[in-house]
């Protein structure tokens, strides 16, 4: 199959006209630039880019949207609101809500996403006669939709620092790290294939003890797999992990293995330049979801130390406020000029790459995230004759896909060589229907 682009992103600070991708057996076999569209190729109009990656998703916070928006509070406060929703889910529900958001991030240009998943067991912590029902859910659920899948089994066995589960979590914990590791080598036997890939995760250092973190270091290890963590998204957290362990976050994982190239803070909103430098000599990754540290009044990272400290960047959208990877990438610098009331510290192709390449690295997927020979065939294509994209001019055409483009402006989605989104329309799916449908299910 060959694919004739209108403009093309290789990587480069601007797009190249008249490219031509040929692909076979889902791996891109031919890229090449200023080019006639040849007859019998298949013509994408506009700006073709990687396919995006969504490097920090919870699915089942997709059926939040809106209902959390009432009065005032805190990420604390939201949370009671979050457990409300994962004590109602069931496998089924489970997979119906995940295929209609994985739906939806298809929609938005997203062909690999990282499951941060954390709801492994039945109410009050009861295994399911399945113990892998719930993974099985989301495997499904990313195949329905199409997109690759890299499934970060999360390991949460604490309510807090030095402070027992609640009812809810009791759903999220195992035993203790060996049970962890023991239920996710089986995850892994049984899930991981050529769209999926089984990586780790600590949920935090508040649900995680430091004797507790080798268990899931070792494991990734062993496996060459990715580990994420959520890092200092909270003030309050910093604090009580200094409190109990004297140091931050990061240097308490330093400390216990856990940093390395394979291994990914998310959020990393409250880091001090000591973390930064860790993080940085580890060469590690920092997800940043500004769009939910903003809904959750997390505050705004420092992604300009982050970057000039070694750190390479990726997305996430996280809780799913908002579903649009270009929405995240912009909000990176226009955050910081909000902090620092400057302009320019994020170029376009630097936030391009953080939804592509760097975001595919940090989910395992070395071979995506690039419109490249010997990379997967993911291919993004967004209209330039919207309203938000009218009248761009080619050399801009990256600064209009970041700063003014949004999900919206997505029209063919090609994943491993496979078709779909085309016209804006998914092919396997009616997503709204579907999110309509999943959402109202939970909530009823």
């Amino acid at each position: 199959m060959q694919y004739w682009c209108e403009y093309a992103w290789l990587g480069g600070d601007t797009a190249a006209a008249g490219v031509l991708v040929g692909e076979r057996d889902g791996v891109i076999t031919e890229v090449a630039a200023g080019v006639a569209c040849p007859a019998g190729a298949i013509r994408l109009a506009g700006l073709t880019l990687p396919g995006l990656a969504n490097a920090h998703s919870h699915a089942f916070h997709r059926a939040l949207r809106g209902r959390t928006e009432v009065g005032s509070g805190t990420f604390w406060t939201w949370r009671t609101q979050m457990y409300e929703l994962a004590a109602t889910l069931t496998p089924e529900r489970y997979h119906r809500l995940a295929t209609a958001a994985y739906g939806e991030m298809v929609l938005a240009g997203v062909t690999c996403v990282g499951e941060f998943h954390y709801l492994h067991h039945g109410p009050d912590g009861v295994q399911y006669a399945d113990p892998q029902a719930m993974d099985e859910a989301l495997v499904a659920a990313a195949n329905d939709a199409g997109v690759r899948l890299t499934l970060l089994d999360t390991c949460y066995l604490h309510g807090g620092v030095g402070t027992s589960l609640n009812e809810v979590q009791r759903r999220f914990a195992d035993a203790d790290a060996d049970r962890w590791a023991a239920r996710v080598e089986e995850v892994h036997r049984r899930f991981a294939s050529a769209s999926v890939k089984v990586g780790a995760a600590l949920h935090s250092v508040r649900a995680v003890a430091p004797h507790e973190m080798a268990s899931v270091g070792s494991w990734a290890e062993r496996h060459g797999a990715p580990v994420h963590a959520h890092v200092s998204e909270q003030v309050a957290e910093n604090e009580q992990c200094i409190a109990v362990h004297g140091c931050s976050p990061t240097q308490l994982l330093a400390e216990q293995g856990v940093l390395g190239p394979r291994f990914t803070a998310v959020h990393g909103t409250h880091l001090d330049d000591h973390d930064i430098e860790l993080l940085g000599h580890a060469g590690a990754t920092v997800c940043l979801c500004p769009t939910t540290e903003r809904d959750l009044a997390d505050g705004i990272g420092p992604a300009g130390r982050m970057r000039d400290g070694g750190i390479a960047l990726a997305l996430g959208s996280d809780s799913h406020a908002v579903i649009d990877l270009f929405e995240e990438a912009r909000a990176v610098e226009l955050d910081e000029r909000l902090a620092t009331q400057r302009r320019g510290h994020h170029p376009a192709p630097v936030l391009l790459g953080a939804a592509t390449d760097a975001g595919h690295r940090c989910l395992g997927w070395a071979d995506a995230g690039r419109l490249a020979v010997g990379h997967t065939a993911d291919l993004v294509s967004l209209r330039l004759d919207t309203v938000r994209t009218a009248g761009a001019p080619a050399e801009a055409l990256l600064e209009t896909a970041v700063f003014a483009a949004t999900a919206a402006d997505v029209h063919h989605v090609v994943v491993g060589g496979d078709v779909v989104v085309r016209d804006g329309r998914h092919a396997r799916i009616d997503v709204a229907a579907a999110l309509a449908a999943a959402v109202n299910e939970v909530w009823t």
